[in-house]
């Protein structure tokens, strides 16, 4: 079994920042991607940034140069580093992986926190 724990979330000012870390446990073989999605109000969920085992990065158009996605592979956890926040990037962020784990190594599985709420706010 695999869990994925987020943390970091809260309230924010417009411009300001958020560091948001998400750390996976359980029988982990192997990681081939980590991530992070959100949804705000509303919306449906939408992929904010990913980032591969190979340290390949993705990110949404809205959130390009503003934020920075990394990870930490002996660690087996991915932050998200969120700044120049605006009031539209308010949303519960949830933290996503493909694993494989040690019963199926074969198969990469996808994976989700329970999510993080990030509020942006005057």
């Amino acid at each position: 079994q695999v869990q994925l724990v987020e943390s970091g979330g809260g309230l924010v000012q417009p411009g300001g920042s958020l560091r948001l870390s998400c750390a996976a446990s359980g029988s982990i073989a192997s990681i081939g991607v980590m991530g992070w999605y959100r949804q705000a109000p509303g919306k449906q969920r939408e992929l904010v940034a990913t980032v591969t085992s190979g340290s390949a990065t993705n990110y949404a158009h809205s959130v390009k140069g503003r934020f920075t996605i990394s990870e930490d592979n002996a660690k087996k956890t991915v932050f998200l580093l969120m700044s120049s926040l605006k009031p539209e990037d308010t949303a519960v962020d949830d933290c996503y992986a493909e694993i494989s784990t040690l019963h199926d190594i074969t198969r990469c599985v996808p994976s989700w926190g329970r999510g993080t709420q990030g509020a942006v706010s005057s």
